[in-house]
């Protein structure tokens, strides 16, 4: 049994499922929106909502300590490999959600895949 074995495997190796939700997290912050299977839109939420809320909180931080905002941004970097996502990130969307404690995506169900039936969401980050 799996109790309390935390993410989806997505039926892919190790490799494969670190750089499809790496990927999808990048594509998320930089179009804002993205339509994809519910299994793979449920499994990248998470960690996209942990990355604002670390972004949040290294631009809370760097007004004190210009280390802790730069310790924020390595994370981020180490996360997600590309520095132009993560410059978006901490410039354009951790801002945008300042006093917002947390809920910074939504899913909307658009039914099945025409292919195979899989079932297809838009992820989308929350305008205020």
């Amino acid at each position: 049994m799996r109790h309390n074995v935390a993410g989806k495997k997505l039926n892919r190796n190790k490799g494969q499922r670190i750089a499809l939700r790496r990927t999808l997290i990048k594509q998320l912050f930089e179009h804002e929106r993205i339509q994809t299977t519910r299994a793979k839109a449920e499994a990248i939420r998470g960690a996209a909502e942990k990355l604002i809320t670390l972004a949040k909180r290294g631009l809370a931080a760097e007004s004190e300590n210009p280390a802790a905002g730069v310790h924020a941004r390595r994370l981020a970097l180490a996360r997600l490999g590309d520095r132009q996502i993560v410059k978006t990130l901490f410039e354009e969307i951790a801002p945008r959600y300042e006093n917002r404690p947390g809920g910074y995506t939504r899913m909307v169900k658009l039914g099945p895949r025409q292919g195979d039936a899989a079932e297809m969401v838009i992820l989308e980050l929350v305008e205020e």
